[in-house]
């Protein structure tokens, strides 16, 4: 199966990234450039401006609800940590995986995170192929393999 063809599946997902530093930003566009959903890839710079992303406010009003969110914890307004615990403390966001994508080793962090929710904790390689193949696997499983529950469509009653 060519990767073309794996990716068929998610060409209507929409991931956010939540990422300060321009180099990782272009990193990762790349990243999604050869995996073909560039047009899905959906970037802000700091924690304040995810939480409008996320609420649709403002000039995000008319932005998707994301189905995959890609974290990295040092931040500018509104750090990483806060940022998580904020969307998995929130019933319409909850259900929303989100992968920790940062460059810190630190257990600490990794405990942290985890204790917060976050469905996966992942440290960015150095290296340019090693990161290029973390993104498209993970990408892979999250949006491919992975079966996530449809907040937009849940009920309690059903």
């Amino acid at each position: 199966m060519s990767t073309e063809e794996k990716f068929e599946a998610i060409e209507n997902k929409n991931v956010l990234l939540v990422e300060d530093t321009p180099s990782y930003q272009e990193l990762m566009s790349v990243a999604f450039e050869e995996n073909n959903i560039s047009d899905q890839l959906h970037i802000v710079a700091n924690g304040e401006e995810a939480l409008k992303f996320l609420r649709r406010e403002n000039a995000y009003k008319n932005s998707p609800i994301p189905d995959l969110i890609l974290l990295d914890l040092d931040l500018p307004k509104i750090h990483g940590y806060e940022l998580l615990k904020t969307i998995k403390q929130d019933e319409q966001l909850k259900l929303i995986p989100v992968i920790i994508f940062t460059s810190s080793t630190q257990q600490k962090d990794i405990w942290q995170s985890y204790d917060l929710q976050a469905n996966c904790y992942l440290s960015k390689p150095y290296d340019l192929e090693d990161f290029l193949s973390l993104v498209q696997t993970s990408l892979n499983f999250w949006l491919h393999f992975s079966q996530i529950p449809d907040s937009r469509g849940y009920s309690q009653s059903t």
